[in-house]
């Protein structure tokens, strides 16, 4: 199955894709599996409890500024950063291919996420801790009948406001990923971050940070069709706006394992980037531009003891076209692909490539509706989706965006 990457499918039974571009391949599965990954490139320094991140300060009018040292740093690896503006950042040879977390550079280029460039993307219980973690490392149960993805009516923004795309260069070209719009413990209310696959902001293992991320919440927020598309404005595709990432963190264990077809890595598949509005700040944060976002749980129940998940994303690959939103709500399984790693979140779901990074959403036990999940992989087949549960360090990924921004 695809998810936000360049279309990719695993063919050799045991493989695994990334749902936006990449593909990961799943060890001791004797299904094909697909995931389309969107990375962006979000690897590199050490922060919190095993997270990597990246980083470039904001200017008050929105633009993005890097730090002096950074265009030292940039400089070394033959980088202008004007030059870049102008398209220099289509050179993926290797050693300009920025993998560290502190040669992340995602400069502002105004107008670049056009409609037409947007529309073309490439799909490409409480107290969780270790102990918890552990209990069901190893377990994979049956695999789940196919639930069929039913359309969101629209508007998308009265049904799933959280809910948007993030679009970002590739070497393989323009690709896409779903993501969400989630609370910002230092800025109640006020929250720029986006939750996301790690695979829609890193390549992992062997490569680095994607480039012009940016997200698009309630892309094409009135359900027009492609055709319809074809001659939307900007505003109709993008009502609240174009927000590009200034800063993204994705764990270690991505950086280090992940890659387009395996799965290693595969259960810390998550990703946090922080936002700014291309057009400037006009004094709103992105939570208060969309009117929402959701708390982000990190003490999730164990998987038996999740009665519904609901997972949401815009599929790109066949038979789907990227354009519109799609949600799929079943009881959760268990996958396990390495034992070593905390097992999976699993669901029936006919979406495929291009909802990678997509939320998973369930209801707490204080009735309201917490983040969990996010979509990482699925077979081929495009029968189910699987994302990992968030622990330890994806709290740790979480907490060091929020406070790298608490301040400002």
């Amino acid at each position: 199955m695809r998810l936000i990457r360049p279309p990719f499918a695993a063919r050799a039974e045991g493989s695994v894709r990334r749902r936006t571009s990449p593909v990961l391949a799943a060890v001791g599965l004797a299904t094909a599996l697909a995931l389309t990954a969107t990375a962006c490139d979000s690897g590199g320094d050490t922060t919190a409890k095993g997270g990597a991140s990246a980083s470039a300060s904001s200017a008050g009018d929105g633009k993005i500024k890097i730090p002096d040292d950074l265009k030292r740093k940039l400089q070394e690896h033959g980088i202008d950063l004007d030059k870049w503006k102008n398209g220099a950042w289509k050179n993926w040879k290797k050693d300009d291919w920025l993998r560290e977390a502190d040669e992340f550079v995602n400069p502002i280029i105004k107008g670049l996420w056009d409609p037409d460039r947007m529309r073309r993307a490439n799909d490409p219980d409480k107290g969780v801790n270790d102990n918890d973690l552990a209990g069901d490392q190893g377990v994979t149960d049956p695999t789940p009948t196919p639930v069929r993805a039913r359309a969101v009516p629209a508007a998308y923004h009265d049904n799933a406001p959280t809910a948007g795309k993030v679009f970002f260069d590739a070497p393989e070209g323009t690709m896409v990923c779903s993501a969400t719009v989630v609370q910002d413990p230092a800025h109640p209310g006020k929250s720029n971050l986006v939750w996301t696959a790690g695979h829609c902001v890193h390549a992992g293992k062997k490569g680095g940070w994607y480039r012009n991320i940016a997200f698009v919440p309630s892309y094409n927020n009135s359900g027009k069709t492609t055709a319809e598309l074809q001659k939307a404005t900007r505003q109709e595709v993008a009502p609240y706006g174009v927000w590009w990432g200034d800063w993204a963190q994705t764990s270690d264990q991505w950086i280090e394992q992940g890659g387009a077809t395996g799965g290693q890595g595969a259960a810390y598949d998550f990703s946090v980037i922080h936002v700014t509005p291309e057009k400037g700040s006009n004094g709103k944060s992105l939570e208060e531009t969309v009117g929402s976002a959701l708390p982000v749980n990190f003490n999730a129940p164990a998987v038996p003891k999740v009665a519904s998940i609901t997972a949401t994303g815009y599929p790109a690959a066949a038979p789907f076209d990227g354009q519109t939103l799609y949600q799929c709500q079943d009881k959760p399984g268990r996958l396990s692909i390495v034992r070593a790693d905390p097992t999976m979140y699993r669901v029936g779901c006919t979406m495929t490539g291009g909802s990678s990074g997509g939320g998973w959403v369930e209801t707490g036990s204080d009735g309201k509706p917490a983040l969990v999940s996010n979509t990482s992989i699925g077979p081929v087949s495009a029968g189910w989706l699987a994302g990992p549960r968030l622990g330890p360090v994806a709290k740790g990924v979480y907490d060091s965006v929020s406070k790298k921004f608490a301040g400002r």
